[in-house]
């Protein structure tokens, strides 16, 4: 083999294999999510990994907009061991690609809900699954226009400490009131989906299922497992993860803290849970680097996408 055709180093760029990996090391090299190979060539592929730094849409503090990256950095470890508890490569049985971030034009924030949609339809129009890193959780909504224009009204299954369905006052952008719109359009199924790990009041729950985080806590995971699977049944199924589920111990680096919250093992044993809903695809948003400490939150925020992506590979693998 000649100097520099070892299948080792950069394998974000060199690579042109979706599955498997190379050896790389955790502290240099080209950075993607999980090493991933960065293309926008999704033949074969199962998996789009896709960055939406936008944070425009926040009440409180900002930064998610560097979320992407951040979360890309805190996987670097994921990408070098099996996965656990699984024990397993999901890259030996899943094809996942990093697809880059959203482009979206700066100084027209206008435009660019309808860039997020554009987007993520161009991924499913090739029939993969897209898992999105944000970005503030505003980013979920044209994410949802694009999954139910594929898919029809899909079950959420969101963790948060907020549950983002406050009054829809015609805002276009604030990440709080998203979830009421997407009710009102149609675009998700509110009495066949959750919210867990909320702590925070709106006087309408819009008609979803809420297991606050003190029902988490005092009933643990595997109630909240069955609960969900329950209420999701066999119906298509959408994840979004507001990193500000975790408590701020936990996951620092975000726009919106509130105390009381998950448990970073709590939340990965409950997504650990989910593998036999019918997933359509999965967002992780708020990571807020500025605010975070030794990459708490976005190591967090990356295992918890790894997890999801490991549920897939297990399907794919057990078929």
């Amino acid at each position: 083999m000649a100097i520099g055709d070892s299948l080792e180093g950069d394998q974000a760029f060199r690579n042109q294999d979706p599955y498997g990996r190379w050896r790389e090391a955790t502290y240099s090299g080209a950075l993607s999510f999980m090493r991933r190979r960065y293309t926008r060539d999704l033949k074969g592929v199962d998996v789009a990994v896709t960055g939406i730094p936008f944070d425009l849409a926040t009440t409180f503090r900002p930064g998610t907009r560097f979320g992407p990256g951040g979360v890309r950095a805190g996987s670097v470890q994921l990408a070098e061991l099996l996965a656990f508890p699984w024990g397993f490569d999901p890259f030996e049985h899943l094809s996942v690609v990093d697809y880059g971030d959203c482009y979206m034009e700066v100084g027209h924030p206008e435009k660019m809900p309808a860039a997020i949609t554009a987007h993520i339809a161009a991924i499913l129009a090739d029939g993969v699954k897209p898992l999105s890193i944000g970005g503030d959780h505003f980013i979920t909504y044209p994410v949802l226009e694009a999954i139910a224009e594929k898919h029809g009204p899909v079950s959420l299954v969101h963790f948060d400490a907020h549950p983002d369905t406050w009054d829809d006052d015609g805002e276009p952008l604030n990440h709080g009131t998203m979830f009421t719109r997407a009710v009102n359009r149609g675009l998700i199924d509110p009495a066949h989906s959750v919210q867990i790990g909320i702590r925070t009041i709106t006087d309408d729950d819009r008609g979803f299922t809420i297991l606050d985080a003190p029902f988490v806590h005092r009933q643990g995971p595997e109630e909240v497992i069955a609960r969900t699977l329950d209420l999701v049944g066999d119906r298509k199924a959408y994840l979004t993860f507001d990193i500000d589920c975790l408590d701020p111990a936990f996951a620092p680096g975000t726009g919106t803290p509130v105390a009381g919250g998950l448990s970073t093992a709590q939340a990965l044993e409950i997504v650990r849970g989910l593998g036999a809903v019918d997933w359509v695809g999965m967002d992780v948003v708020e990571v807020s680097p500025p605010y975070d400490h030794a990459e708490i939150t976005a190591i967090a925020a990356a295992t918890l996408a790894h997890d999801w992506l490991c549920l897939e590979a297990l399907k794919k693998r057990d078929a």
